[in-house]
């Protein structure tokens, strides 16, 4: 185990990285592979700012470059052919952050498109483009959002994003699952499915990330607009819960400091506090302003979580299936899903908006989901990893949203592989009334490529929870919402055949919510 003092010593050594070595001290050439084999991206929008991202390799699934910091340019243009620069510098690229690089791109006009790009010696990166937030007290007439989630290399190809980047966003929400810990190495997909390789050192993670960032489609879908992320388990391990993972690995904290890191490393993210302990802690949960039309209350359920409640065996973490009246935890009102810190934060955020729409961000279905039909609130049987399993830190965060009376409040969600439109209302086991109302319209996106369960089985399972307005587990794709001040619709996309990267996709259902109703309306 590593020392207090060589611990410190590392964490010194990432704030200087963050920082910026002295420019003196980096190589400014490039020689060998293209550098930029990763793309680029760009996120975490402001009115006057946005992050643009890049990380120097140039094999992603070779060894990496030498540990020598990189000196790269970098450029802001009001127009694609790059006429009139708006903004420029040069960023490090430090070896102890994989060489990658985070510009924070300020000064910029609010709600506006821009061009970006990055150059190491004669290489020049592709063009991404981005756009920054409206401003703050500006009512823009749309907003279009797609959101995605759950990307596992081997079940397909990555068609979606093609289709996302088609769509011409202007912001795109991955809602977690960027990439699965396990799988093997190889750069064509879909591949044999095989539990192999899985990571545990902060090497194996930078691994994966770049394995999966070398698809072409996902790095069309981050060239098209700006990105907003959170996390959900696999990018750390299957079902962790804060410090604990299902293995009860006594050394899963540092694990889990290695995949943080690596998620910062490869992500558009803005992080204005990087603690002095390094990733061991990553203040993820964010907000985000599109003008008054939307606040994204951008959540973590995964950091701060307690752990699931009654395990499969004492010696294993991780989710269960459980009937309610067999596990007293689940009514502990102390159990968290989002930790006091965070909830307070959200709480908090929902009293001070002024948007439109407040929509929350998150990573699973959130509404009841009973796999038996429920009598009595006790015959339900649930998976213990999803709210579900966190029932009265749902009551929680539903009671907060009717107490602080933010305007039309919409949650989304992935994690399930499978679409649903459900309405969220505080106590599930009664019907709605004035005492029990709808206070949400809930979208939840299936994944871009993981799989999920037969069809029959989730219309059998919708018949069961009355609540749940719509499933589809057949098919792989992503969400695409269309905001105005007088609406909100949500179509559900999927793809033919995930396998195909060249799958057509195609409209399978629409909802749309209007300004003053919580309750959804199927348009199609």
């Amino acid at each position: 185990m590593a020392s207090r003092r060589s611990f410190l010593l590392d964490a010194a050594r990432l704030s200087a990285a963050l920082a910026g070595p002295s420019l003196g001290a980096c190589a400014s050439s490039n020689k060998g592979p293209y550098p930029f084999s990763l793309g680029v991206a760009s996120g975490s929008p402001l009115p006057d700012a946005v992050i643009l991202w890049t990380r120097i390799l140039g094999d992603p699934l070779g060894a990496p470059i030498a540990p020598v910091a990189l000196s790269v340019r970098w450029e802001v243009a009001s127009d694609e052919a790059f006429r009139t620069i708006v903004a420029k510098g040069r960023a490090i690229a430090a070896p102890e952050l994989a060489h990658s690089v985070h510009v924070d791109a300020k000064g910029l006009a609010p709600g506006r498109w821009y061009w970006y790009r990055f150059m190491l010696g004669d290489a020049v990166s592709p063009v991404g483009r981005t756009r920054t937030a409206p401003a703050r007290d500006e009512m823009p007439g749309a907003l279009k959002l797609a959101v995605a989630s759950c990307q596992h290399w081997e079940f397909g190809s990555y068609g979606a994003h093609r289709h996302i980047a088609h769509s011409n966003p202007d912001l795109v929400a991955f809602l977690g699952d960027y990439i699965y810990e396990w799988g093997p190495y190889h750069l064509h997909h879909p591949g044999r499915v095989v539990r192999t390789d899985e990571s545990f050192t902060l090497a194996d993670y930078r691994k994966r990330y770049a394995q999966y960032k070398s698809d072409p489609d996902l790095q069309a879908a981050h060239l098209a607009a700006p990105w907003i992320v959170t996390w959900d388990d696999h990018e750390v391990a299957n079902d962790y819960a804060g410090l604990r993972d299902e293995r009860l690995a006594r050394d899963f904290a540092t694990r889990r400091a290695a995949a943080y890191q690596a998620f910062y490393e490869h992500m558009p993210l803005r992080l204005p506090n990087i603690r002095r302990d390094g990733f061991a802690q990553v203040p993820l949960f964010q907000r985000y302003d599109w003008g008054r039309l939307a606040r994204l209350h951008v959540l973590d359920d995964r950091q701060y979580r307690s752990p699931q409640a009654c395990a499969k065996a004492a010696n294993r973490g991780g989710s269960n299936a459980v009937f309610a009246r067999a596990c007293e935890a689940l009514r502990d009102p102390r159990r968290t899903m989002l930790g006091s810190e965070q909830e307070a934060w959200l709480e908090s955020g929902l009293a001070t908006s002024r948007a439109k729409w407040n929509i929350l961000a998150q990573q699973t279905l959130m509404a009841q989901s009973s796999s038996v039909p429920i009598v009595k609130p006790e015959d339900g049987r649930f998976w213990t990893d999803g709210w579900d399993g966190y029932p009265m830190a749902r009551k929680r965060l539903l009671d907060t949203i009717v107490r602080q009376g933010a305007h039309n409040p919409l949650v989304l969600g992935g994690d399930v592989h499978t679409f649903y439109a459900t309405s969220l209302r505080p106590d599930f086991s009664r019907p709605v009334s004035k005492q029990n109302p709808v206070v949400a319209t809930e979208f939840v996106g299936t994944s871009v490529t993981s799989s999920s369960r037969p069809q029959q089985q989730t219309v059998e399972h919708v018949e069961k929870n009355p609540h749940m307005l719509y499933g589809r587990s057949d098919r792989r794709g992503y969400m695409l919402l269309e905001l105005t001040p007088k609406q909100t619709v949500t179509h559900f996309m999927g793809l033919t055949d995930v396998r195909d990267a060249k799958s057509p996709v195609a409209k399978l259902a629409s909802f749309r919510v209007d300004d003053g109703w919580a309750q959804a309306v199927r348009t199609a």
